[in-house]
C-alpha cells in the first residue's frame, strides 16, 4: 500500500506541473475523439501508442490508462473454488514530447491475475512495464531506448484488456510466452507507406532470459518464469545480448502479417570470465495475422514455435520445444444507438486455443509426449463505446500430463462461466 500511495502522489505532482515546453504530437498520442481514418492507418507495433490519452492543459504531460475486474466460477475435474471476484489490473500511462521528434511513454501497472504470475504462483504484482524514450529521424529510422516491451508475437504489444472480448489472456501468449515481457535494451524502428500497404520494422538488442525457464516451479520449461527476475533490468544471465527482430505487413483490404524471432543464450555460463557450462540457446518464432471481411467479422491469430537447448541430464518435463497458439473470431450483430449511447456495439465471439509444452516422443519409449492444453471459449460482449467492454464467456479446456493422464488437481476438464468488464480512463 506505501508503494501505491507514493506511485499515486508522484503522478499527481507530475501531473500539475506546468513548464513551458513543446505540446505533446496529437498524431502520437490518440484521443477518442480522433479521426477513425487515422486510427485505422497503423500496424500493431504502434499499440503502445495507439491508445486514448489525456492532454492536461498546456502541459506536456498526457496521461491515461485501463482498468480490468471479473467475476468468474469454473471448476476443474471437478473441483471448484466457488464464485471469485478478480481485480485484475490497474494501468497508468504517463507520455511526454521533450522536444520536436523525442517523446518519452511509461506505463506503471498493478496485476493480481489467478492464472498465474511469473514463477508460476498468484498473488498482488505492481511494476513498470514500459518507460523509453523515442528519437524520430525519419520514417524509416528511428531510434528507441529504455525499457521496451519485445515484439515477440502481436499479442505481447497489443494487450490490453479493453482491446479483447475475452476475459482471460491467451494461454499460449501468456503462459507458454511471457506476456508483457519487457527487458532494458536499444534498438530501431521505422515504417512506410505506399498505397493500401504498410510496413513496418523492429529489431532490439536487450537483456534476455535466465535460468529459471528450466529451473522453476513450474516442474517444466516455463519462459515466463524469468519476470520472476528484477535483475534482468541491470544485468543479464548469460551477459550476451538478446535479438528480436519483427516484420509487420498490412494492405488496406487483406489485414496485416507479422514475423517475429527472438534469440537469447539464456543461461549462466560464465563467472568472472571462467566458463562454468556451454552455452545453451534460446530461439522463438511467432507468426500473427488480423483481418476484418467486408460482413465486419474480425478475425485474430498468433502462434509461436519455441526451441531451447535442455542439459542432458534434465527429464523428459522440461521440453526442448513447444508451440502454441490461438484464433479469435469476433462478429458485431447490432452497431447503433442503445440508451442514452449513439455508437454501442454487440458481439458475438468465439476463441479456440491450443498450447504443446512437450513437442516430441519419450526418447527411450518412442511415445508421444503430451502436456498440452485446447480450450474453446464462446462469448458475448456489449461495447457502449469502442473504449470500453462488458464481456461474458464460457470456457471449455481439457490439459494432459506429460503422460496423457487427464485426472488431478490441475489437469483433466475444466469449466466455467466468467463476466468482465475493462475500459480505457
Amino acid at each position: 500500500m506505501k508503494i501505491i500511495v507514493a506511485f499515486i502522489t508522484v503522478t499527481i505532482s507530475i501531473c500539475s506541473f506546468r513548464p513551458a515546453m513543446a505540446q505533446i504530437d496529437s498524431t502520437l498520442l490518440k484521443s477518442p475523439s480522433a479521426a477513425k481514418d487515422t486510427l485505422k492507418q497503423t500496424l500493431n507495433m504502434d499499440a503502445i501508442y495507439n491508445r486514448p490519452f489525456l492532454q492536461l492543459g498546456k502541459s506536456p504531460i498526457s496521461i491515461g490508462g485501463y482498468v480490468e475486474s471479473d467475476w468468474e466460477k469454473v471448476s476443474t475435474s471437478g473441483i471448484s473454488l466457488g464464485n471469485q471476484f478478480q481485480f485484475r489490473r490497474f494501468s497508468l500511462f504517463v507520455a511526454s514530447t521533450i522536444t520536436s521528434h523525442i517523446k518519452f511513454l511509461s506505463e506503471i501497472e498493478y496485476e493480481d491475475d489467478p492464472t498465474g504470475d511469473a514463477d508460476g504462483s498468484t498473488g498482488p504484482q505492481f511494476e513498470i512495464e514500459y518507460a523509453a524514450l523515442d528519437f524520430e529521424f525519419h520514417p524509416l529510422f528511428n531510434l528507441r531506448g529504455g525499457m521496451i516491451v519485445n515484439p515477440i508475437g502481436a499479442f505481447n504489444q497489443n494487450h490490453d484488456g479493453p482491446k479483447w472480448e475475452f476475459t482471460d489472456r491467451p494461454i499460449a501468449m501468456s503462459q507458454m510466452l511471457p506476456d508483457t515481457w519487457s527487458t532494458t535494451g536499444f534498438g530501431l524502428y521505422g515504417k512506410k507507406y505506399v498505397k493500401d500497404w504498410m510496413f513496418g520494422y523492429e529489431f532490439y538488442i536487450t537483456g534476455g532470459f535466465n535460468d529459471s525457464i528450466i529451473d522453476n516451479t513450474q516442474g517444466k520449461t516455463f519462459l515466463p518464469a524469468a519476470k520472476s527476475s528484477l535483475s534482468r533490468f541491470e544485468s543479464s544471465a548469460s551477459g550476451l545480448p538478446s535479438y528480436n527482430a519483427k516484420i509487420s505487413i498490412r494492405n488496406t483490404h487483406i489485414g496485416e502479417l507479422g514475423l517475429s524471432y527472438l534469440s537469447d543464450v539464456y543461461n549462466t555460463w560464465e563467472i568472472e570470465g571462467a566458463p562454468v557450462d556451454s552455452k545453451r540457446w534460446l530461439h522463438i518464432f511467432d507468426a500473427d495475422f488480423n483481418t476484418t471481411l467486408p460482413s465486419r467479422t474480425n478475425i485474430v491469430t498468433e502462434w509461436a514455435w519455441i526451441f531451447l537447448q535442455v542439459p542432458p541430464d534434465y527429464t523428459p518435463e522440461y521440453g526442448n520445444r513447444q508451440f502454441g497458439g490461438f484464433i479469435d473470431i469476433v462478429q458485431p450483430f447490432y452497431r447503433g444507438k442503445f440508451l442514452d449511447w449513439d455508437h454501442a456495439t454487440f458481439n458475438v465471439a468465439v476463441r479456440g486455443e491450443y498450447v504443446d509444452w512437450n513437442v516430441g516422443k519419450f526418447q527411450a519409449t518412442g511415445q508421444r509426449m503430451y502436456n498440452d492444453t485446447w480450450s474453446i471459449m464462446p462469448a458475448i460482449s456489449f461495447r457502449p463505446t469502442p473504449q470500453t467492454v462488458l464481456r461474458f464467456n464460457y470456457r471449455h479446456q481439457r490439459t494432459q500430463d506429460i503422460t496423457g493422464n487427464t485426472i488431478g488437481a490441475t489437469i483433466g476438464t475444466t469449466a466455467g462461466y466468467s463476466l468482465g468488464l475493462s475500459t480505457y480512463f
